[in-house]
């Protein structure tokens, strides 16, 4: 690692009496970076990379313009109308701008963001997957299935006519805060179909009226 160099006194002798020789130090640097390169290898080889967390989102295609016939009727869905504030809006079913046959029009009713508010309100539309989960817990936690079949059940309790569906909708004025938090509640609920779509222009009329 180190040589030590010997340098003459030169001069001659002084007085008969010899002079102190002078060492130098030369470090060889080799090694270390030989060293450095095997820990760089090392913790690349042994790292662990994290990956990101991503939720799967379902996107409809967007209906043709020239077709008339009617769309099919909206099975146990809720669609959530976000604007600024704290408020959420939304509504149950099928969206009636004027009130159709035996259909009223639709009426926005309010909730909140917290435990009390549109987290209870998802757990009570979406009871029959929870419940459903709660019975593939147990069964992985007892070992009786394996994490693919867990996983593949729990994905068709969520494809299941009676699981819920989730249209979010957002005027000019929504922040992406709200838009975030209520994607966190419906994944904590459990819910596999959802679908940002685009605002309506007689919904977005009725959230302004409902704000005012």
């Amino acid at each position: 690692m180190a040589d030590m160099g010997e340098g003459g006194g030169g001069g001659g002798h002084d007085k008969g009496k010899k002079r102190a020789k002078k060492s130098s130090t030369r470090v060889d640097m080799t090694p270390m970076v030989d060293l450095a390169f095997l820990l760089l290898t090392f913790f690349v080889l042994t790292a662990t990379f994290s990956k990101p967390k991503v939720m799967s989102m379902v996107y409809p295609a967007k209906p043709d313009p020239l077709d008339l016939t009617k769309p099919p009727k909206i099975n146990n869905a809720i669609t959530f109308l976000i604007t600024e504030g704290d408020t959420l809006f939304y509504y149950t079913g099928q969206y009636y701008s004027v009130p159709t046959g035996d259909k009223p029009a639709t009426v926005l009713e309010e909730t909140n963001f917290g435990p009390n508010g549109v987290r209870k309100l998802l757990a009570d539309l979406n009871k029959s997957v929870l419940i459903g989960k709660e019975g593939l817990d147990k069964q992985l936690e007892n070992k009786e299935i394996q994490d693919s079949t867990y996983l593949r059940k729990l994905i068709d309790l969520k494809k299941e006519r009676e699981a819920l569906k989730v249209l979010i909708k957002t005027d000019d004025k929504a922040t992406t805060k709200n838009f975030i938090d209520l994607v966190d509640e419906l994944k904590i609920a459990e819910i596999g179909v959802i679908a940002p779509v685009d605002i309506l222009a007689s919904e977005l009329e009725l959230l302004k009226s409902k704000i005012k």
